[in-house]
């Protein structure tokens, strides 16, 4: 039986949302095995005179908990 664990993070980019998706994914795969799914919590940005100069999303990132690993 796999046991899937959650950690919510947010994930940062000047260029798109896309990005800063994949940049938090890359970020947290480097410390985090087993990652198995994610979920776009909510997506925000900074405004710097009439354009976007900052994306921000918080994702659900879900891992599967390895049950036969030592302690």
């Amino acid at each position: 039986m796999n046991i899937e664990k959650h950690l919510i993070i947010t994930g940062y980019s000047n260029v798109s949302w896309k990005d800063a998706i994949v940049k938090a994914i890359q970020e947290a795969s480097k410390t985090i095995d087993y990652l198995s799914s994610v979920k776009i919590l909510e997506q925000r940005a900074n405004i710097d005179g009439n354009k976007i100069s900052e994306y921000f999303v918080d994702l659900d990132l879900g891992f599967i908990i390895d049950s036969d690993r030592n302690s």
